[in-house]
């Protein structure tokens, strides 16, 4: 038997064995769930990872209608998988250029009122927001007296805004009882970058003498009791989230033609720290 015809017959019984005791290579495993890290000084107390098959109603319910509720914005918020859903481990919040309730968009707002409320600590979320002049991404919260008292009084904390008109901008802002609308008390916070391009961090640190807010895990601004003088601190009690995506509107600007439709606003992940003592 000459060299060719031994490696010849080698193979074949190789291939003979695999295949007679099933030794065909074996599938990669599913990765696990990534674990969620753990913050030093800080105990994670709820948190929402968006990695069922449909949105959480114990944690979330919509905002439904249009006008943007004094913002001049263009859309119509809907409770539609359309314009929010869970994909791929993610909160997709959809906005569509679309005739419906009298608008000519559509997206969702989604908001945690009456089902998670939350007075202190370390509140984050990691985002990408969509890219194109008009869209108006928010991450923010309002006191759960908001339907007894209204709003400036109520008080709200922007934890994140972002304009696709200037795309390496965000936004942190504090309204309250004699600081709201354009008084409110804002810092702008410009990257190198458009940071549409990517999921970014975005949280603030709260306790009952100041907000401090974070993107990447660096602190930007800081806003104390005594930074609002004689106005009211009215941070001294619960708020709940709101997370959606305006159209136009009155910070918004104008949607260029160039803008892009459908357009996705993907939120990865909200959670909530309380500091240990």
């Amino acid at each position: 038997m000459n060299r060719t015809h031994s490696i010849f017959t080698a193979l074949l019984c190789l291939l003979l064995v695999v295949s007679s005791t099933g030794c065909a290579p074996a599938a990669p495993p599913t990765p696990a769930p990534t674990p969620i890290p753990t913050l030093e000084g800080w105990t994670l107390t709820w948190h929402d990872e968006f990695d069922g098959e449909q949105i959480d109603r114990t944690n979330w319910t919509y905002d439904i209608g249009g006008h943007g509720w004094g913002n001049g914005e263009m859309q119509y918020y809907t409770d539609r998988p359309e314009n929010a859903r869970l994909e791929n481990g993610f909160l997709v919040i959809e906005a569509r250029q679309e005739k419906y309730g009298g608008s000519y968009y559509t997206s969702a707002r989604l908001k945690s009122e009456g089902l998670r409320e939350f007075q202190y600590g370390r509140l984050e979320a990691r985002l990408k927001v969509p890219e194109g002049k008009g869209f108006w991404p928010a991450f923010w919260m309002l006191g759960s007296n908001f339907k007894q008292v209204g709003w400036p009084d109520c008080g709200e904390i922007d934890i994140m805004e972002y304009l696709g008109k200037e795309p390496d901008l965000i936004l942190g802002t504090l309204h309250g009882p004699g600081y709201s609308g354009a008084l409110g008390i804002s810092k702008w916070n410009r990257q190198t970058y458009n940071i549409a391009d990517d999921f970014h961090t975005f949280a603030i640190e709260w306790d009952k003498n100041q907000i401090t807010w974070f993107y990447d895990g660096e602190a930007y601004h800081t806003v104390t009791r005594e930074d609002v003088g004689s106005r009211p601190w009215v941070f001294d009690q619960p708020f709940f989230f709101i997370i959606n995506l305006a159209v136009g509107g009155t910070l918004g600007g104008m949607v260029s033609p160039q803008t892009v439709f459908p357009a996705q606003y993907l939120v990865d992940y909200v959670r909530v720290y309380e500091k240990q003592p």
